[in-house]
C-alpha cells in the first residue's frame, strides 16, 4: 500500500534548525513518518544580512531562489556564486559555506536536504572554525 500525501499547513510551520541573525529558517516538511530521508524549509534572508558560516554535517543540500538575489559563499570566502529566482544550487554535504543576501529586498529560497528528516545545520566560529555550541 503507498502512502498518503503529506500536508504541512503554513500555520504549522516552524521556525528553528540553526537561526541567525537576519535569516529565517522556517522547516515545514521535517522528521514525516515515514519518510525521514528528506527534509524541506523555507530560507528568508533579510536584506543586508549573512549567516554564520556553516555545513549541514551529513546532508547534501539543494537550494531553489524563489525570490531576490542572494548569494552562496564559500572555498574560505574566496568563492561566490550569485542565485537569482529559478537558479539551483546543490551544496555537498560537509560543505563550509555562508548564505548573503547584499540587496535592498529580502530573498528567499526553497532548501531541501537528504538523509536525513530533521534539518542539520551546524554553525562554525568563522571558516574552518570549530562548532558553535547553541
Amino acid at each position: 500500500m503507498t502512502e498518503p500525501v503529506r500536508i504541512t499547513k503554513a500555520g504549522d510551520v516552524k521556525t528553528g534548525h540553526g537561526q541567525t541573525e537576519g535569516m529565517i529558517r522556517q522547516s515545514a516538511i521535517v522528521d514525516l513518518t515515514p519518510s525521514q530521508q528528506i527534509c524541506g524549509t523555507l530560507m528568508r534572508a533579510q536584506p543586508h544580512s549573512g549567516s554564520a558560516v556553516h555545513h549541514h554535517g551529513n546532508q547534501d543540500t539543494i537550494v531553489y531562489a524563489v525570490s531576490g538575489h542572494g548569494q552562496i559563499v564559500s572555498n574560505a570566502g574566496k568563492q561566490v556564486d550569485k542565485l537569482e529566482p529559478g537558479d539551483w544550487a546543490l551544496i555537498p554535504k560537509g560543505r563550509e559555506h555562508q548564505e548573503v543576501n547584499e540587496g535592498d529586498e529580502e530573498c528567499i529560497w526553497v532548501i531541501c536536504r537528504a538523509p536525513g528528516g530533521v534539518p542539520e545545520v551546524v554553525n562554525l566560529e568563522g571558516w574552518g572554525g570549530s562548532e558553535v555550541k547553541q
